[in-house]
């Protein structure tokens, strides 16, 4: 399967991402790139971006990164910090690869505003399966 396969495939095949309007934007081996523009039913109750959908942005953003290898991975742990509220009209999350085993990656993922300010920052640790995409 091609990068851009693997791409086409997370963003058809990842349900819950697709129906909140949220997409794999840039990819390849331990790095990607996740969008999603803030719309009405993204805020919470402070009319900024929900925390869980910040966090859902990042987890996609991490399974690009750690899939475009070609083998399954899912997340085993994974933490996130909130820098600062989630405004503008998108976030984009950017998971980058840290460190990558035979059966676990470690990947960085920090979430910016239109400004290129942090709005969220977290690790992500993968189980690496023996199962190709």
């Amino acid at each position: 399967m091609t990068i851009e396969e693997i791409k086409e495939k997370l963003n058809r095949d990842d349900r819950f991402c697709r129906y909140n309007e949220m997409r794999i934007d840039v990819i390849r081996p331990g790095y990607a790139e996740a969008v999603m523009k803030i719309t009405e039913n993204k805020l919470n109750g402070l009319g900024i971006a929900q925390g869980g959908a910040i966090f859902t942005l990042a987890d996609l953003a991490f399974a690009g990164a750690s899939n475009a290898a070609g083998f399954r991975t899912v997340a085993f742990t994974s933490n996130i910090s909130f820098i600062r509220p989630g405004t503008g009209r998108r976030l984009r999350a950017v998971a980058t690869e840290v460190s990558r085993g035979r059966r676990t990656g470690v990947y960085s993922v920090q979430v910016f505003n239109d400004d290129g300010k942090v709005v969220a920052h977290g690790t992500t640790t993968g189980f690496i399966s023996e199962e190709k995409l």
